[in-house]
């Protein structure tokens, strides 16, 4: 059995072993190896143990118990989920950064995971303004069916969920604790409305398990992972927020900076940013210039116009001398243009796998024929006489 193949159980069971983490289980799946022969055989001693014990003889694994519990709190509810590698709804995104989580708990609405994301992250002592701005730009981004996703802190990260929920849109918040553990409490009614009104909460810590602090800088890579781009709304220069603009960095995303004046100490993390080639943005359209040949339609299954755009033009212009490389049946040549395409756009655009992409792009590239670029894999011009 593939791991794509596997149950919500044996994906729980790999996350709760002892002594492997998301980094460690990633590059494990990424040489994609049977269940359960060629996880056993390449797991560390201990978590090989646990797993053999928990496989051979489960009534005396206390593995057994635990997953019980959870099992017994997803069927509790209908809104009450679990997303693994596999499964319909698992954000492939996630696929493209070095530790994607091997589960996500979920809370609330799967179809907030449809729309093209941007993360909105700031300071939790924002100014008026800081509010404000967030509030305005979450507003304008679900008019214009974009899903903002954010961490549920306090400032900024609240201001732009709410907005985007108030404004009939749709939100993912991240926790560093368990779905269904409010944090910080204060915000009670924000954790409540995600669930009932489109929005979802989603963590990668079974339910009941209560905020550490070291949770919270991890959480941050799927709230950066989930998402095409992030937009920091306001930071100190010493601010977690630079920490997500890093990863987002990291991770092949856009990173969005709004300005503020120099004499305000909670604009020069921003102001920092753009200095540092962050784009800077005045108003919605400055993002989704940037980003709009990047986001996928959930509904359609398709990329947003400017890139199926092209790509269909190249495509079916009777005109164009066809590419024979591009005349291949297999090749992803077709659905690339001069427009930085991601592999999340193309997997959408193909029906292919993510692996299975990047091998058609690993031989494109050999070839001479496509390169990736700052945010996606490029059309290279076509050589003369090739």
């Amino acid at each position: 059995m593939q791991a794509h193949e596997m149950q919500s159980r044996e994906w729980r069971a790999l996350a709760r072993l002892p002594g492997v983490g998301s980094r460690r289980l990633g590059e494990l799946l990424a040489a994609r190896p049977d269940w359960p022969a060629g996880f056993l055989a390449a797991l560390p001693r201990e978590a090989a143990t646990a797993l053999r014990l928990w496989l051979d003889h489960p009534a005396r694994s206390p593995l057994t118990a635990e997953l019980d519990a959870e099992e017994a709190w997803l069927a509790a509810g209908p809104a009450r989920h679990l997303l693994h590698p596999g499964h319909p709804h698992w954000p492939r995104l996630l696929e493209q950064i070095a530790d994607p989580p091997p589960v996500l708990w979920a809370l609330g609405d799967l179809a907030a995971l449809g729309p093209p994301r941007l993360a909105m992250v700031g300071s939790r002592r924002s100014t008026r303004e800081g509010l404000t701005n967030a509030a305005g730009f979450a507003r304008e981004l679900a008019g214009r069916d974009w899903c903002v996703v954010s961490g549920m802190a306090l400032g900024i990260d609240a201001a732009a969920q709410q907005a985007a929920l108030e404004a009939g849109g749709t939100s993912i918040a991240v926790l560093g604790c368990g779905v269904d553990v409010v944090y910080p409490p204060r915000h009670h009614r924000l954790h409540r409305r995600l669930q009932e009104t489109g929005g979802l909460l989603l963590s990668e810590h079974p339910p009941g398990t209560l905020a550490r602090a070291g949770f919270f800088p991890r959480r941050n890579r799927i709230v950066t992972g989930l998402s095409l781009g992030v937009l920091v709304v306001e930071a100190a220069e010493k601010s977690g927020s630079l920490v997500s603009a890093r990863l987002a960095l990291e991770q092949n995303r856009e990173v969005f900076a709004l300005p503020g004046s120099i004499h305000n100490p909670m604009a020069r993390g921003c102001l920092q940013l753009i200095r540092d080639g962050a784009v800077l943005v005045r108003q919605v359209d400055d993002i989704l210039a940037e980003l709009s040949q990047w986001a996928v339609s959930s509904a359609v299954g398709n990329a947003m116009e400017g890139t199926v755009g092209n790509a269909m033009e190249s495509a079916v212009d009777p005109a164009a001398a066809p590419d024979p490389i591009e005349a291949r049946e297999d090749s992803l040549l077709r659905w690339l243009s001069d427009t930085p395409t991601p592999v999340d756009a193309l997997v959408s655009l193909t029906g292919r796998g993510v692996a299975d992409c990047q091998r058609g792009l690993l031989e494109l590239e050999l070839e001479g024929a496509a390169t990736q670029a700052a945010g996606g894999w490029v059309r290279l011009p076509t050589r003369p006489g090739a």
